[in-house]
């Protein structure tokens, strides 16, 4: 291994993360998917493999950062640029522990795969809410100070992450109180995600129409890949609201699932319609921007998990409509999701080896 190579691995900030995200929810999405479909569960197993590699590696690589180099450690920390990633560590437990409570089973055995799933669901729930209060802290006190910025949402959607992955840590829990608790915490998980995303997003727009009539840059031309977040907030809540209510007919009264499965599907009608105009223009700026010349960076990664997630979205939805044709878009997701991560996948290790590492930001 290379000095430059060790050196990188000594001082990893935190949106590396996003490589765990995106490589887990590619096992997740196609473990969700309809498991009659040919090759579906060896994609999920190799990609679970997959995210488990990279996961204990960026742990380790992070450990040994905070380790050696604690003070540049406590300046990301407060660094109000790279901050908002440490959302990306929440959320790369909470999917790799989700993948793992699906297919680890067959793997490790029903009891340690469920028991290190659950371990991280905690663990990522806990650091995601610390992010959350911390973001929502940072927001007030310094509004209108900073340029609000679509990666501004990574530190306040795990608490989405948590929710959309609690629904199968309910079915975990005892019957009766503790199992009822769980889905109650994670409605209010989804609230809270629900409610900070909705203000970002409101004080990102206004900045985009600031940026628009000053004649610049809607958003830095590198950023671009930043763009796609939000369609991960849109998939994890309409999965979230969905996934949920399912659960919930193993907790709840006929009536109050009925009211939950009604509320799912309301929801991810009119966001899911939303979603899809996003999609839309989001690809085509992407597009353009790539033909423009987009740098590499480790932004790319914002490709990988967004789609992922509208995947699983769309397939909960579907499954609670009992709609074929959005179980078909929730294929078609994935089919596209794992080109784009290989693509991704490769740049990031070829930057690694050549020493021209992408871009923190």
């Amino acid at each position: 291994m290379t000095t430059t190579t060790s050196s990188t691995f000594t001082h990893i900030t935190p949106n590396w993360f996003a490589a765990a995200m995106g490589t887990g929810i590619v096992s997740v999405a196609a473990a969700s998917l309809e498991p009659e479909i040919e090759g579906l569960k060896l994609v999920s197993e190799i990609f679970w493999v997959l995210a488990v590699l990279v996961l204990c590696a960026l742990i380790g690589a992070f450990a040994t950062h905070w380790s050696q180099h604690r003070c540049q450690a406590l300046a990301y920390l407060h660094s109000p640029a790279m901050f908002p990633f440490y959302g990306a560590v929440a959320m790369a437990l909470l999917t790799v522990g989700s993948a793992t409570g699906i297919t680890g089973p067959d793997f490790l055995g029903h009891d340690v795969a469920i028991t290190v799933s659950l371990t991280l669901w905690t663990l990522g729930t806990a650091l995601g809410l610390v992010t959350y209060v911390v973001m929502m802290i940072r927001l007030v006190r310094d509004a209108g100070m900073a340029t609000a910025m679509p990666f501004w949402l990574m530190p306040v959607v795990p608490p989405m992450v948590s929710a959309t992955t609690g629904a199968a840590v309910s079915t975990h829990m005892p019957e009766g109180a503790p199992r009822i608790a769980v889905l109650v915490f994670c409605y209010i998980l989804f609230a809270l995600a629900l409610t900070a995303a909705i203000g970002i997003l409101v004080a990102v727009a206004r900045q985009f129409a600031r940026n628009r009539s000053a004649g610049v840059d809607v958003i830095p031309f590198n950023a671009i890949p930043s763009l796609w977040i939000p369609l991960g907030v849109i998939g994890q809540s309409i999965a979230a609201s969905n996934l949920l209510a399912a659960a919930s007919r193993h907790a709840l009264s006929p009536e109050h699932a009925d009211t939950l499965h009604e509320f799912g599907i309301a929801y991810g009608t009119v966001v899911g319609i939303i979603g899809v105009i996003a999609f839309v223009t989001v690809t085509v700026v992407t597009i353009h921007a790539l033909r423009r010349g987009l740098d590499f960076s480790l932004g790319w990664w914002s490709f990988t998990f967004p789609i992922g997630a509208c995947a699983v979205g769309a397939n909960a939805f579907g499954v609670a409509t009992g709609s074929t044709l959005i179980l078909g878009i929730a294929l078609a997701l994935l089919t596209v999701l794992i080109p784009i991560w290989a693509t991704v996948a490769v740049r990031t290790v070829r930057s690694i080896r050549s020493g021209v590492l992408p871009a923190a930001a």
